[in-house]
Parts: C-alpha cells; structure tokens; sequence
C-alpha cells in the first residue's frame, strides 16, 4: 500500500545521523518523500510507534520468507525476499547472489534490473558475493565455481545498472587494472573470502577498493607482523565493512573492537538465508544440506552457511551486549549502508525532502512497521 500522504508519530526518533534521542515528534510522508519533521503530538497521526528510525538498509541478504536468490532468480521472489526481510524492520535491501557456475550471475543482473525498473519495494540494487573469491577462503561458497575473473566478466559487469552495484571479490586474484575499470563503472567493490596482505588490500583501495563483506569472516587475519583484511579495514580511514552481529559469526569483542575503531564505517548486515521469516528448518545449498538448529546455519560438517537474524535483532543484539549505544545502533544500520552505497544524500537519515522510508519499532526494538519510499511494506 502506498500512501500519498500520511503523519508517523514517534515517541522516540532516532534520525540516522545523531545518536541522540528526539521525543514526541511527527514525520510527514507526502509523495514518497519526507515532508516535515517536528514536534507534536500523537493527535491525528496515521501511524503510531514507541521508537522510529530511518528505513534500515541491509547490504548483504542471500533469501527469506523460504526463497533463496541463487535458487530462483526472478521478480517475484526478490518482491517475497524484500517482503521477508520487511519484517525485521529492512526497508531497502542489496540481495546477494553468491558464488555460481560460469555467468550464472548474468541471472541475477537481470532479475534485480527487472525488479528495478517494475518498482517492487524495498530492491535497492544487487550484491555478487562471487565467484572471483580466493580458492584459499571459500566458506560455504561451492569451490568449484570460484574463478578468476577474465575481460568478458569486465565487460558485463560494467554495462550500465539502475541501482547500486556492489561486488565482493578476493582483491589479490583480480587481474591487472580490473578494479580500476569496475569502480571507474560505478560498481562498489568491497573484498571478501580473501587471503589478501593488508599491502595488498592497500594497492586495492588505491584503485577503487572501498570496504569489505562480513568482517572478520572468510578473510585473512591480524597477526602478529601481516595485518590481513581484517586490519587493513580496521586501520583504514575511508573503507567499511559489512559485519553480521547474530552471536555466531563474530565473537562479541570483536564486534565491540570494530565498532568502536569503525563507528562511521561499520554496517550491520544479515546474509541472511531462506530461513529467514519462513517456516524451513532445512534446505539444499549446492548439493549440501544446510540445518537450522538453534538459531544456526550450518552444513553437515559445522561449517556456518549464512544466517538467521534479522537486522532489528541485530540491533537488540548490539544493544544488549553494550557494544553501541541505541542510536549508535541505529547509525550502522541505515547512515552508514547508505553512505557505503554513496546514497546517504536521499537514504538513511530522516531528512525533509529525503526518500520516506522509515522502521517502526515497539519500545524493545522489535521491528512492527517497514515504510519504504512511502510504500508500507510491513504490516
């Protein structure tokens, strides 16, 4: 449903840039924009909520609501994977295709183009995690599939795209003079599954290399004379870094390290799976079947295959281990995605003129309305 013209009513509102709390204050939608932002009460209001942020932006999700993108790559099920992660309170979302054979990703362009161009709500753009990964940090990504990347690849991707682009990549396997072409193209290059020297992530950012996917996770690490990825980022003034706060993909001291080195810098993401908002508790993953117990996502030998948060429990969950402040929170999951993206200028704050995409959430912080551009997502 969308709604011309409508008045949201926050008892708390949090607006993206500040971590400070505003009270009692009324945002007007009008034409999918914000209209106004002021103080008042709930008297006449449309919508009603203890607790309201910007709509939040989520980088990095492989499926929900049962429907997993590399499995079905079409309109309709980005429009039940946007409705699905509509109910943690995402407003806009990159749905990530992961590492497949060939130019298989070539599907994936195409849906997200299509759903692009149709208007489904909440598709901001597309995330290819793959398949130019490093043999050497696979992950649950299907070795055989991952490959150098070659000019064929060079050119499809470069081709014009309606949205934000974002292609995660092992940095020391891209040939010469690739990143430089991909990012003069507008593609958004962040590594990921890579066994990268910090030197080498360094030699990447020069030519255009700006953040990294799932920190800590599927990359090199610091040690004690090779800072790998994870030290590049953590030491770098301008790259960020998707990282997944569900409790078992990071250890918490290593989510509180990063957020407080990279508090502009860092977003919260999900990867989260088709068991997200649906009712599986297992499904096939090429050729493996992935189990849901407890919360986790793992194949038959433990090794973690995505996620199963949601990015309002991801906000409890910074929240409750002291790691970030409510506001603090709120930033990493809408300011700071939307600036990774380079659409903080229409996304993730609460601006007049802004895109009017808005989470409602109860005074616990569970997500109870999703407004996309004006359109209600959820309920």
């Amino acid at each position: 449903m969308t709604e011309t013209r409508c008045t949201v009513f926050a008892r708390t509102l949090y607006d993206g840039a500040s971590e400070e709390a505003q009270r009692d204050m009324l945002i007007g939608i009008e034409g999918g924009r914000i209209a106004f932002i002021t103080s008042g009460d709930a008297a006449g209001a449309s919508h009603f909520a203890d607790i309201v942020t910007p709509g939040l932006i989520d980088l990095q999700i492989n499926g929900a609501a049962d429907v997993q993108f590399n499995d079905d790559p079409t309109v309709d099920a980005l429009a039940r994977i946007a409705q699905g992660a509509a109910e943690g309170g995402t407003a806009h979302i990159l749905p990530t295709f992961i590492t497949a054979p060939g130019r298989d990703y070539t599907q994936a362009i195409a849906a997200a183009r299509a759903a692009i161009e149709a208007g489904v709500p909440g598709i901001l753009g597309l995330h290819l995690e793959g398949p130019f990964l490093s043999p050497r940090r696979p992950g649950i990504h299907d070795p055989a599939a991952i490959r150098p990347m070659d000019s064929e690849d060079i050119e499809l991707l470069t081709q014009p795209f309606p949205g934000p682009l974002l292609l995660t990549v092992a940095p020391e396997e891209l040939p010469e003079g690739a990143a430089q072409a991909l990012t003069r193209a507008g593609v958004i290059l962040f590594a990921g599954h890579s066994a990268a020297t910090a030197t080498e992530v360094e030699q990447a950012a020069a030519e255009g290399l700006s953040g990294a996917t799932h920190l800590f996770n599927a990359m090199s690490q610091i040690g004690p004379r090779e800072p790998g990825v994870v030290g590049a980022v953590l030491t770098s003034e301008r790259m960020y870094a998707g990282i997944i706060a569900d409790g078992h993909h990071v250890a918490w001291r290593n989510v509180a390290l990063a957020a407080r080195l990279m508090p502009d810098r860092l977003c919260l993401v999900t990867d989260a799976m088709r068991s997200l908002a649906g009712v599986e508790t297992s499904f096939d993953l090429h050729g493996e079947t992935i189990h849901l117990v407890d919360g986790r996502l793992t194949n038959d030998k433990g090794t973690l295959a995505g996620a199963h948060v949601a990015m309002d429990e991801s906000l409890r969950n910074m929240i409750a281990q002291g790691i970030a402040s409510p506001g603090a929170a709120v930033r990493m999951a809408s300011h700071n995605p939307a600036a990774a993206l380079g659409l903080q200028n229409a996304l993730g704050s609460l601006r007049v003129g802004h895109r009017a995409s808005l989470t409602l959430f109860d005074a616990d912080m569970y997500a109870k309305m999703t407004i996309c551009d004006g359109h209600v997502l959820r309920p």
